[in-house]
């Protein structure tokens, strides 16, 4: 693509957000979650427990009667992992449309089973607008020719995604993320992040990031992709349910970065080893508090929220949350806790639609 058609498709695309089914008018998002999987394959996450009465959960499909076992197991059994069968997915995003849900952020990216053509399907078939990501997951997926790329090399094929589409499908990208990451970092993931705020800047579009799980790796990641060019209020941190200092994300919030909480649903799950580091979950009323408090700070325009479903005991047909869990529940609660209206709707529908706006 040449620099002057470069220029024409980001003037086409300013104003706009960019669903699996072309350009939209940010008004027309309605409520919306910045950071779910609607398809998902994570089986990089594939371990071998040491214990051998760990091992029986490996190959055993997931069911109703297992699941309260293979929750703690999440790293060791692989079919809870994979969310591939697009009916009983069409199903659960259709939930989230009757409860009145508008748009859903898929931020599978590069190396996990990213399906812009099932997507593009499943919003046909649900009304449900759906935001396709960008970039690379976590090094655990990385390739060798990844390794190699080179960060000019990187930038182009995510660009190429949000101007042209993915591969030969014509299906663009609305969304730059999740970008994966661990900590400590490494070289590659480091380029990728440079290579995604490249990408932000040429494109106009918002980055979402998966932040290794350490408190400085959330300042240096917004570091890297604010030296690829990435203006901090186009970076949407995320995973933030997983770090509990109050005064770290205060000063985060400080940077003008956008703070997502997406672990609504899990409530206190415990996912033990990732990534090298250990991570718990806040429950449900905990999130809520920090929500508030981070309200209160004067941040309630930084605040974008989602369930990050992307496992079978997520989905409402396994005994899970589903989708629709933040409206059908958080909401009423987030009332109770002291929220507005005004600051509901301006974390569930205001600010993402800003995030998603092209600039």
């Amino acid at each position: 693509m040449t620099t002057r058609e470069r220029a024409a498709q980001v003037s086409k695309r300013t104003g706009k957000v960019q669903s699996v089914l072309g350009l939209l008018d940010p008004d027309d998002l309605g409520i919306t979650h910045t950071h779910e999987h609607v398809l998902i394959d994570l089986s990089c996450y594939s371990r071998i427990p040491e214990a051998a009465s760990d091992r029986w959960s490996i190959d055993q499909p997931t069911t109703m009667d297992l699941l309260s076992t293979m929750e703690p197991r999440w790293q060791y059994n692989l079919d809870n992992r994979l969310l591939l069968d697009e009916g009983v997915q069409t199903e659960e995003v259709r939930h989230f449309a009757v409860a009145g849900g508008g748009t859903l952020v898929d931020t599978t990216s590069v190396g996990i089973g990213r399906d812009p053509l099932a997507l593009a399907r499943i919003s046909r078939a649900t009304g449900v607008q759906l935001v396709m990501g960008a970039s690379h997951y976590v090094p655990l997926t990385y390739t060798d020719e990844l390794h190699a790329r080179s960060e000019d090399a990187i930038a182009e094929s995510i660009i190429r995604d949000i101007t042209v589409g993915v591969n030969e499908t014509g299906v663009k990208a609305g969304v730059i993320g999740e970008v994966g990451n661990f900590w400590p970092t490494n070289e590659t993931s480091r380029r990728i992040l440079r290579a995604s705020g490249r990408a932000s800047k040429a494109t106009g579009a918002s980055v979402i990031v998966h932040p290794g799980f350490g408190t400085d790796a959330l300042f240096q990641h917004a570091d890297d992709l604010m030296e690829g060019g990435a203006e901090p209020s186009r970076i949407v941190m995320g995973h933030l349910d997983m770090f509990h200092n109050m005064d770290a994300i205060r000063r985060l919030a400080e940077t003008g970065v956008m703070l997502e909480y997406d672990a609504f649903g899990m409530e206190g799950t415990n996912l033990g080893d990732v990534g090298g580091q250990p991570v718990h979950l806040p429950t449900d009323a905990e999130t809520i508090g920090r929500l508030a408090q981070l309200i209160e700070w004067g941040y309630g325009d930084r605040l974008v929220i989602a369930h990050d479903v992307c496992r079978k005991s997520h989905l409402t047909g396994y005994g899970g949350n589903g989708y629709a869990h933040i409206i059908e529940s958080i909401v009423p609660r987030m009332r109770g806790r002291g929220c507005s209206e005004d600051d509901i709707r301006r974390i569930l529908v205001e600010n993402p639609a800003r995030v998603l706006t092209f600039t």
